[in-house]
């Protein structure tokens, strides 16, 4: 798909501007608002407060939409590749052979795109559509990895929810699942199960189970979830005359844990109990009143708790602190060359998360900030700041673009970046005033909605009012102020939106 048949937002970001030099922005709040770079080429468009926006993305790629119903992202070509309506109650995304949309991830398609290359393999072939907990289908170019299901009815899936082959009919009156070879049926589903194959079993759930693996494993019950054992005998690469690993509990008195250089033991469980490990580390602990207090002394771990006052931890390089549990909690760790710090309360009130270089310590660390639900600050260390005004969406969902794009602008009453040092932008009232200046340009530029505007490049100055319906003006030599009237800024040029 090219860019010719996408929407006029996308292309619009594509049309060269012939906005004079001394103001990049053309402000017609809140039905307009666009913003050029020093080529004059439109670097965003808005409208309509934060709901109307299309703005260019990663690798040559423009996202645009209508907040919070429509957001599209199309790359360089032109080719539509994402839209969310609602999100999340509807998504779609597509690269050059596979296509995907889901409503609230409970109905979902999948499936290749009209006029996509031949796949290099079967899996490219897959078509699937999905209505949960009802209807699994896929087709492929293998008969044998085909399936339609009809839940609770009758059907078979494959590859699907953890198992090789999961069977139904008036479930659960019959449900039969494969894994690793072993089959077991169930009439009805849990209360009698057989298992045949790889391994064979037999269970009156809950009175009793048991089904075995020949040297792999063996797991027993007996009132379920009260009474139980299971084995796990050493595989292939384990070296000769190692010990199986056993657990058997009679819940709540005894549970016990045993295996190569470990053993743990539970009274009273899961309140009382100690762990002895020698393999592969040296660790020892013991717990009462689990899990308020815990006390753990180890190689590479570490376990101080007496919950909910005080808990410190180390386990694997990850140092963790809790005071007056969930009040406050503070961690870091290490991840290749970068050192992490976190600091919550609450878990989301306050909320920070600093990285520094360990190859480059005297490096201006990197920092994230929210300050729930009012602010949140992004600085990456090199010179590059964000802020934003009302923010409570950040902080529970820091990866996911989706919500930065369709929700979070929405709460933005004021935004503030800095791309470099001597170049930032204010935003209020969704770009209803804006402040901008580029020092290396000796250039600054204010707008009060449409209504007055002041710019500044160098030794030239412009005060206008209405967007240029009248204002003063002085040029680059100083000489004086001049009065115009209906000097409004020349529109973008025509031209074809068509990137192919």
């Amino acid at each position: 798909m090219n860019s010719l048949r996408t929407t006029a937002l996308l292309g619009l970001l594509a049309v060269a501007s012939a906005v004079r030099a001394e103001e990049r922005e053309r402000n017609w709040w809140p039905f307009y608002v666009e913003r050029t770079d020093a080529a004059g080429n439109i670097v965003a468009l808005g409208g309509a407060g934060p709901l109307w926006f299309a703005r260019p993305a990663a690798e040559g790629a423009t996202t645009a939409g209508f907040r919070p119903f429509w957001v599209q992202t199309a790359d360089a070509r032109g080719d539509f590749r994402s839209a969310t309506f609602l999100y999340p109650l509807f998504s779609y995304k597509a690269d050059d052979e596979i296509a995907s949309w889901s409503v609230f991830k409970l109905i979902n398609r999948t499936a290749r795109r009209p006029g996509a290359a031949e796949p290099g393999s079967l899996l490219g072939t897959q078509e699937t559509f999905d209505v949960w907990p009802f209807w699994f289908s896929r087709t492929t170019g293998e008969p044998e990895q085909q399936y339609r299901a009809l839940f609770p009815i009758a059907g078979t899936v494959r590859g699907r929810l953890g198992f090789e082959r999961l069977s139904w009919t008036l479930f659960p009156l019959y449900v039969e699942n494969e894994k690793k070879g072993a089959v077991t049926t169930s009439t009805p589903w849990p209360f009698v199960r057989v298992t045949r194959g790889a391994a064979t079993g037999f269970a009156l759930w809950p009175l009793y189970g048991s089904v075995e693996r020949p040297g792999v494993s063996r797991d027993r019950y007996w009132l379920w979830p009260f009474a139980y054992e299971s084995i796990r005998y050493p595989g292939p690469d384990d070296p000769p005359g190692t010990r199986p690993t056993r657990r058997a509990g009679v819940l709540p008195f005894f549970a016990r844990a045993e295996g190569p250089g470990y053993v743990g033991e539970d009274f009273g469980w899961p309140f009382f109990g100690h762990t002895e490990r020698n393999r592969p580390v040296n660790y020892s602990e013991i717990r009462w009143f689990w899990p308020l207090l815990v006390q753990g002394r180890g190689e590479g771990h570490y376990v101080n708790r007496w919950a909910p006052f005080y808990t410190h931890s180390v386990i694997k390089g990850y140092d963790k602190t809790w005071l007056a549990w969930p009040l406050v909690r503070h961690a870091h760790w290490q991840d290749e060359a970068i050192a992490h710090s976190r600091t919550q309360l609450l878990w989301f009130l306050y909320w920070t998360h600093e990285q520094r270089s360990l190859t480059h310590p005297r490096t201006a660390p990197a920092a994230l900030t929210h300050y729930w639900p009012l602010l949140s600050t992004w600085d990456n260390g090199a010179g590059r700041r964000q802020l934003q005004f009302l923010s409570p969406l950040a902080v529970f969902f820091p990866q996911l673009d989706h919500v930065h794009d369709t929700w979070s602008p929405l709460f933005a009453l004021g935004r503030y970046e800095q791309r470099a040092p001597g170049d930032a932008r204010l935003s209020l009232l969704w770009d209803g005033i804006t402040w901008e200046k580029q020092e290396a340009a000796a250039r600054r530029e204010f707008h009060f909605g449409p209504l007055f505007s002041v710019s500044a490049q160098g030794e030239e100055r412009r005060v206008a009012l209405g967007n240029g319906l009248l204002g003063l003006r002085r040029g680059a030599g100083g000489a004086g102020w001049k009065f115009f009237w209906l000097d409004f800024p020349a529109k973008p040029t025509t031209g074809s939106t068509d990137r192919r």
